[in-house]
């Protein structure tokens, strides 16, 4: 039974479905939907299965060790959850996991303690399993805590204590916990640690020769050995160990470096309900604890809620975000609590609090998340317990596997039927059918296909790309569509002062393009107050919009010093945040204002406000700044000038920055300390309009037109004004000069109204007689027309418009005022389109989406960031098309490296088979020569050599299993059998031919005539197919940039070319017969070449498509792609978009996708 925050069996039926029980990212959670089945052990199982792991010398462990479910299975027996010992889950992505029910005696009075602090309905959660003592049942399941609650019949997160809390509960904690209680809930919610565990080497060294790759090398060397083969065994031991070593010291390294930055623990100071302060170990901090926040700030070791004082912090880390936030006290009200809402005042773990002013007195914070709950404990998981990648590649390279796997089955008979007529004994006959095996199935397949990974790393590494996740660089070669944050990413950073215009109910007045010439009054003073700029070491720090616009009006930022009561005496006894003093203008000065109170800016609310004061706290004024729409939809509607559309419009699509600002005198008998945020930003009056400038950055229509002429589409998401976003879009090349833009506006449901859909041509358009024209001729050349939407009518069209969402996305460009979460969403629904999405951004707004795209870049100073997958340096998106080729380069090596080690093992398979026909094999030293010192150093240096210069259309495939690559390698095989079979034939006609001693078998035979000539031509092979799988142009550099690579093909072909024509003093070391015809050994080689011309003229043919004809035979398919599918039939419907048309949920015309 799957549940959403509670883990519920079968055998227990779960009586309501709880919400989510922390604000962490379902992304992030892949237990948040879970099958958790409870078991018990049983004592006669547990010793059958001891006695069948002694009489199976230890297999059934392994197994067991495979196969932890089995374990499961066979020593326990199923129960309810509440009696459970074992729990086997099964996660979302439908992954099995086993965990143990783990038991902490809790302290008399301790569940009744909390049963007080928590509502009635979490006392009923806490009602804890009774024995003889009071015990806390729980699991561990990818650092999170999971207590069962019986109420529930359920395992539930711990967090879902205090997944209610509200406001007034937070500063009721303000107060502190007693120590009985801390000691409760630290017993309750475990240390506040961020656990990642460092595997002692004896543990890595078990689990690592348990893995199949090193069970499978254990098998051969152990059949080599028997089969005495003691050089070849000795020297694939040696190899191996190292390998071993060498891992173990990789995966502690990284264990340990992901520790270093994930583990934090220092002293704090928390405040007891005694009044009393005390210093702490971090590890000891509970949901609860009131912390103290020091003047110089702190690393945050949990999430908190800022109830006093305001703090500076640099979020870089989780975020990517450079510009340090500043952290207000979070509002009072019986609201719920969410640090997703609350970001503004919420300090998140792992963040730098640069520093604290509390007026006079340390900041204040409740602990709100510990340990895995907190926010960086979440992404820490995140990179622990990576999402499952869903890509063809990876998924075919082990049906590839089997497949050779089925292969060596058939080679296995043919060789037992060959030996069995030969009359070997039993055990010649079973060793050298298994050995087959071991050639057939190359082991170190896996290992080799990720060379060309690393190398693309790190290249983009030398280039300022920094990778955590180096799966995705393939993923990155199938990229079809990339999303843009606009500001930041697209645009500059910094803005530019464009003018001011001041409102009224009379109207607009004339532009002023300096805010300095602006006469004192209201919007003087709003633009000087209203951000939440604040200094640090005298210098002023935060967003750079709100920089320019304090700047612009040349007032200055004063701060509290000390404790700063002289200012709060100075400005009527009110908590002083900072002052603005303006310029001195002659007799016309305005007068020096306080900030009393801040609400910082919120995405989703798309706004911000300050309270201020004059001096001896006299005129509180209120101040708004936000997006047009959003500030007038606040504003009393008679102060709102007539022409605030039109003019909107007319800055907008002229691609400027609008910000509007409204005011109201507040009630001087309010209590300014307490004012609610709602009761601030209502009944405002409409101040003016902000222009601001924001220029595109010069890369990004270079690097637009770069993805244009490579098929890949460009998307912008902003949270700016939609004509804003449209005019940037035309300025970087995501629109066309002669391109049309339709906008798709919804309204959702509504009591007065039901919902709609329109979609009309931007002002400038064609005119409605010539619409039918427009509509008819727009899919004629491919993107000629453009979608732009917003983010309340992309609410209202998934909502109330779900058939048409995927029309609307497939041609949409410009998505504007999104929200966070929107942009998270939109990255999901194109990814069911089977799009591959990358999202680059730059600000911790994008950090979702970056999260949820299949490929994120964070255009971001901080290295160590984990806001995604890859963070560039670069401060522009010219890092994208980077990316996208190095994973295009890194793709098609993989294949490479994968078709070669394939093409490896079949020649060695081929020659064996081929030899034991004749009753003979190859040597060791052939063997060694064969896979040490040809194979493995191709293999190394294949991946080196740099990705092409530029993007091609089409993309590489990711697909093992196509025609192409299968069809390449059933002919390069066919040819493999033919060229050996050839080399024996030619040797066997020649009039100086020797047959071997037919009475003898295997090394025994060892020199003779057909094995020289069979090992002859498949060293050459070996070779050649390293030069025929071997891509290039397009999306790698010719093979001559590879120099190492070029410099290895040449050394290996001579010194091949001479162990044909002069073997000298190593021919009797790798039992080669010393041919005396120099002609015969000439043909050997002109054997090689043409088999060599062959394969490689078959490639060319390949890649040009000649294998197409058979596709053609089985008649056309439709695209696996849904976007394209969706796309061949809007081609097909000149009547969509409807234009000028208003549709209704009733009323529509599906196109259906089959």
């Amino acid at each position: 039974m799957k549940h959403c925050t509670c883990s519920v069996g079968s055998a227990v039926q779960s009586q309501s479905r709880l919400p989510s029980p922390c604000p962490r990212d379902r992304l992030l959670s892949p237990d948040s939907d879970m099958d958790v089945q409870g078991y018990k052990w049983v004592r006669w199982r547990v010793w059958l299965c001891r006695l069948a792991a002694v009489l199976s010398l230890g297999l059934l462990l392994v197994v067991f060790h495979w196969r932890p479910r089995l374990a499961v299975l066979a020593r326990c027996c199923s129960c309810p959850l509440a009696l459970a010992d074992i729990l086997l889950i099964r996660d979302s992505f439908d992954q099995r996991h086993v965990v143990e029910v783990l038991t902490v005696e809790m302290e008399d009075g301790s569940v009744e303690l909390l049963g007080e602090l928590e509502d009635n309905e979490c006392r009923d959660k806490v009602q804890l399993h009774k024995e003889e003592k009071t015990l806390l049942r729980y699991y561990l399941f990818e650092g999170l805590r999971y207590i069962w609650m019986a109420q529930k019949g359920a395992f539930c997160r711990v967090s879902v204590l205090n997944e209610n809390w509200t406001r007034k509960d937070l500063y009721d904690f303000q107060k502190g916990l007693s120590h009985l209680e801390q000691s409760s809930r630290r017993r309750m919610y475990g240390p506040n640690l961020i656990d990642v565990p460092v595997k002692p080497y004896i543990r890595l060294l078990f689990e690592e020769v348990l893995n199949p790759f090193y069970v499978f090398q254990v098998f051969s060397i152990i059949l080599w050995m028997v089969d005495r083969y003691y050089l070849y065994a000795i020297c694939i031991f040696v190899i191996s160990v190292c390998s071993i070593v060498f891992s173990l010291y990789e995966i502690r390294k990284q264990s340990i470096t992901l520790r270093n930055m994930a583990q934090f623990v220092t002293n704090v100071t928390v405040r007891r309900n005694s009044g009393v302060e005390e210093c702490v170990s971090s590890e000891e901090l509970v949901p609860g604890d009131c912390l103290i926040i020091p003047q110089e700030g702190l690393l945050l070791p949990c999430d908190a809620a800022l109830l006093a004082g305001e703090c500076l912090v640099n979020e870089s880390m989780l975020t990517g975000e450079s510009v340090p936030m500043l952290k207000t006290p979070l509002p009072t009200g019986e609201g719920r609590y969410s640090s997703e809402t609350e970001r503004r005042h919420t300090l998140f773990c792992g963040t730098q609090l640069i520093q604290a002013k509390g007026g006079g007195s340390d900041a204040v914070a409740v602990v709100t998340s510990t340990g895995f709950f907190t926010a960086k404990g979440s992404l820490v998981s995140s990179i622990m317990h990576p999402q499952p990648t869903d890509f063809h590649f990876y998924q075919d390279s082990f049906k590839f596997l089997f497949l050779l796997g089925f292969v060596a089955f058939f080679g296995s008979i043919y060789s037992f039927v060959v030996l069995f007529r030969t009359d070997v004994t039993w055990l010649e006959l079973v060793i050298r059918s298994l050995d087959l095996v071991t050639i057939a199935v190359p082991p170190a397949l896996p290992a080799a296909i990720t060379t060309g990974t690393i190398y693309a790393q790190g290249r983009l590494k030398r280039q300022g790309i920094f990778c955590i996740s180096p799966p995705r660089i393939n993923i990155c070669g199938k990229v079809s569509l990339f999303c843009f944050d606009k500001t930041g990413t697209l645009t500059e950073d910094g803005l530019d002062v464009w003018g001011v215009m001041e409102g009224g109910t009379a109207g607009f007045s004339e532009l002023v393009p300096d805010p300095r010439l602006l006469p004192p009054g209201p919007m003087l003073s709003g633009l000087a107050c209203c951000h939440t700029v604040t200094l640090l070491q005298g210098k002023p720090l935060g967003d750079p919009l709100e920089l320019k616009m304090v700047e612009s009006t040349g007032w200055t930022l004063q701060e509290p010093e000390g404790d700063g009561k002289e200012l709060d005496a100075e400005f009527g006894g009110h908590r002083v945040l900072a002052v603005l003093k303006p310029p001195s203008r002659g007799t016309t000065t305005s007068e020096a204002m306080a900030i009393v109170r801040r609400f910082p800016f919120s995405s989703a609310l798309q706004r911000m406000s300050v309270v201020t004061v004059a001096r001896g706290g006299h005129s509180p004024l209120a101040f708004i700044k936000g997006s047009p729409e959003m500030v007038a939809s606040l504003c009393r509607p008679e102060t709102v000038p007539a022409q605030f559309s039109s003019e909107l419009s007319s800055f907008s699509s002229e691609g400027l920055r609008v910000l509007a600002l409204a005011y109201k005198p507040v009630d001087g008998n309010t209590d300014l300390r307490t004012i609610e945020r709602g009761e601030v930003e209502k009944d405002m009056r409409f101040l003016g309009l902000l222009m601001m400038k924001n220029l595109v950055k010069p890369e990004s229509a270079k690097v637009i037109d770069v993805l244009r002429l490579a098929n890949l589409r460009s998307v912008m998401v902003t949270g700016d004004n939609i004509l804003t976003a449209v005019n940037v879009a035309k300025s970087c090349g995501m629109v066309g000069v002669d391109e049309k833009v339709i906008f798709v506006n919804a309204t959702p449901h509504t009591a007065q109204s039901m919902p709609t859909l329109n979609f009309s041509l931007e002002e400038g358009g064609a005119p409605d007689a010539q619409t039918s024209i427009v509509t008819r001729s727009l899919y004629q050349s491919g993107f000629d027309l453009h979608l732009a939407i917003n983010g309340k009518s992309f609410a209202a069209l998934c909502n109330h418009f779900p058939e048409y969402l995927p029309k609307v996305l497939l041609r949409a460009t410009v998505f504007a005022r999104m929200a966070p979460d929107q942009k998270t969403q939109l990255m999901k629904e194109l990814q069911k389109l089977n799009y591959r999405v990358g999202m680059c951004g730059d600000g911790a707004n994008d950090c979702g989406a970056l999260r949820a795209a299949d490929v994120g870049v964070s255009l971001s100073e901080a290295e160590a960031s984990v806001a995604s997958p890859f963070t560039s340096k670069t401060e522009n998106i010219s890092c994208v098309p980077l990316l996208i080729r190095e994973g295009r380069c890194s793709l098609v090596t993989s294949f490479s490296l994968f078709r070669y080690m394939a093409l490896y093992s079949l020649i060695q398979f081929c020659s064996v088979l081929v030899l034991y026909t004749v009753r003979t094999t190859l040597a060791d030293w052939q063997f060694l020569f064969c896979d040490l010192f040809v194979v493995t150093p191709l293999a190394i240096v294949m991946g080196r050599g740099g990705p092409g210069e530029e993007l091609h259309p089409y993309r590489p495939s990711a697909s093992l299993l196509a025609l192409p690559v299968l069809g390449s390698l059933l002919v390069h095989t066919c040819m493999i059998v033919l060229g050996q079979l050839a080399a024996l034939f030619i040797t066997t006609s020649q009039d100086w031919f020797v047959p071997l001693n037919s009475t003898l078998f295997g090394v025994a035979n060892l020199p003779n005539m057909e094995n020289t000539s069979v090992f002859s031509l498949s060293a050459f092979q070996y070779i050649i197919m390293a030069v025929v799988v071997t891509k290039g142009y397009p999306h790698k550099k010719p093979l001559f940039f590879n120099w190492m690579f070029l410099s290895l093909l040449l050394v290996l072909f001579a010194v091949t070319t001479w162990l044909v024509l002069y073997p000298g003093p190593v021919g009797p070391l790798f039992k080669l017969h010393n041919f005396i015809d120099m002609d015969f050994k000439m043909v050997l080689v002109a054997v090689a070449a043409l088999n060599f011309l062959i394969c490689f003229v078959v490639e060319v043919l390949v890649d040009n498509g000649i294998l197409n004809c058979l596709r053609a035979l089985r008649g056309k398919r439709q695209s696996k792609k849904q976007y394209k599918r969706l796309n061949t039939l809007l081609c097909e419907s000149p009547s969509w978009p409807p234009l000028n048309q208003t549709l209704s949920p009733t009323e529509q015309t599906v196109i259906q996708c089959s």
